[in-house]
């Protein structure tokens, strides 16, 4: 019971088909001639037996390349659609933000837009009229908002979308391409909201193609591809089968999900913890330097980056350090292998490595997910708490 109390929505079984019709009747002539004649119909499976679930204060996201059934899957979660099989348990009440600026009045001002569209959200006008600034000021459009909706830029519209959509305070929010338009300062300041959900623990469904997000703030993901789920856990691992499959795509002209899934595991890269005397190591008391060796193989083409990530085996991320950032000599990826020493300032715990080769734009060509395991001891009693010691100086 403890376990259901926890779950925030549960999806199973789930199956929507469309009916799509053979011939269009684009015309009243079409339409007369047709008459009499039997009309057929295709029935497209956009969903085909999903299942999964959802806990309360998860950062969950949902990535597929367009046409994958994720776009109709939101909407069934919201209630637009109705599922042909299977059932959607929602504990909860939710809140979607699948195309924002929906309820929008293009004739009305800015500022009447805010009311009518907080009005939806189910806020009342005295609540709307105190939250009214801070609504203005986050989306920046002060000087915009006597003017009529349908003379803003669509990026002006989102944001001020999202200015709204935020000071909704229901169980589960659903957010659909919200960083896909904006300038830089204002995705800039979404991620400052996301990074607030997270930190209290705020159920969000995030749907996004930009898999460094994916990475950054998901707790968990899920991929969907041809209507089923390919891949689902560890956003990391989702965010790189999804990148893979987008290139079997590229290179075949076609997506592959068997390759993609098959293909999941490190293909060219491995990692090694090793100790002062450069054998392999497992235990590191705190204070000692740990080396991380990697090497990769003369197949691994077009790396131009390498990042070293370090995990605690409960998931929190300590540090991520990459090649980018470094003064490495040119070609140094044509050896083949590259060393990173680090000091040991975490707290005792077990840990892991997790390695990632970047294409240009951060795009992940190959990964270590999962890699070599190590602890970390104290002989002494430790001088601070928390996850790791950060430099400093008593004044």
């Amino acid at each position: 019971m403890d376990n259901e109390s926890n779950v925030a929505i549960s999806v199973k079984g789930l199956h929507k088909d469309f009916l799509l019709p053979h011939q269009r009747k684009t015309s009243l002539k079409q339409a007369f001639v047709s008459l009499g004649r039997k009309s057929y119909k295709t029935k497209q499976h956009v969903l085909d037996g999903v299942d999964f679930e959802i806990k309360k204060g998860e950062f969950f996201g949902i990535v597929g390349r367009n046409g994958s059934g994720k776009s109709t899957l939101l909407k069934i979660l919201a209630g637009v659609y109705y599922p042909s099989k299977g059932s959607i348990d929602i504990n909860g009440e939710l809140t979607p933000f699948i195309e924002l600026g929906v309820g929008f009045n293009p004739e009305l001002s800015g500022r009447d837009n805010i009311f009518l569209n907080g009005a939806l959200l189910g806020f009342s006008r005295k609540e709307m009229e105190a939250m009214y600034d801070e609504i203005v000021a986050f989306s920046e459009l002060d000087n915009f908002m006597d003017q009529k909706l349908k003379n803003y830029s669509s990026g002006m519209q989102v944001r001020l979308a999202f200015s709204i959509a935020i000071k909704a305070h229901n169980d589960i929010l659903i957010f659909d391409e919200v960083l896909a338009v904006g300038d830089e300062a204002f995705q800039r300041k979404c991620i400052d909201i996301f990074e607030h959900y997270k930190a209290s623990k705020q159920t969000v469904i995030l749907v996004t193609h930009d898999m460094e997000t994916v990475r950054q703030y998901c707790s968990r993901a899920m991929l969907i591809d041809k209507g089923k789920i390919l891949e689902i856990g560890n956003p990391r691992k989702v965010a790189q089968v999804y990148s893979r499959l987008n290139q079997d795509a590229i290179d075949k002209g076609t997506s592959n999900t068997n390759d993609a899934t098959e293909a999941a595991g490190p293909r060219f890269l491995k990692a090694a913890v090793v100790g002062a005397d450069g054998k392999k190591k497992v235990s590191f008391e705190y204070g000692q330097t740990l080396t991380v060796d990697v090497s990769w193989s003369e197949k691994l083409e077009g790396m131009q980056s390498l990042g070293v990530n370090v995990f605690k085996e409960s998931g929190e991320h300590i540090t991520g350090i990459n090649t980018r950032f470094s003064k490495l000599p040119k070609n140094w990826q044509a050896k083949g292998k590259i060393s990173l020493d680090i000091a040991i300032t975490m707290k005792p715990g077990k840990y892991y490595v997790l390695v990632e080769a970047f294409r240009e734009e951060g795009r992940v060509l190959d990964s270590i997910l999962e890699g070599p395991k190590f602890s970390v001891v104290a002989t002494d009693p430790l001088e601070w708490s928390g996850l790791m010691q950060l430099k400093h100086t008593w004044r």
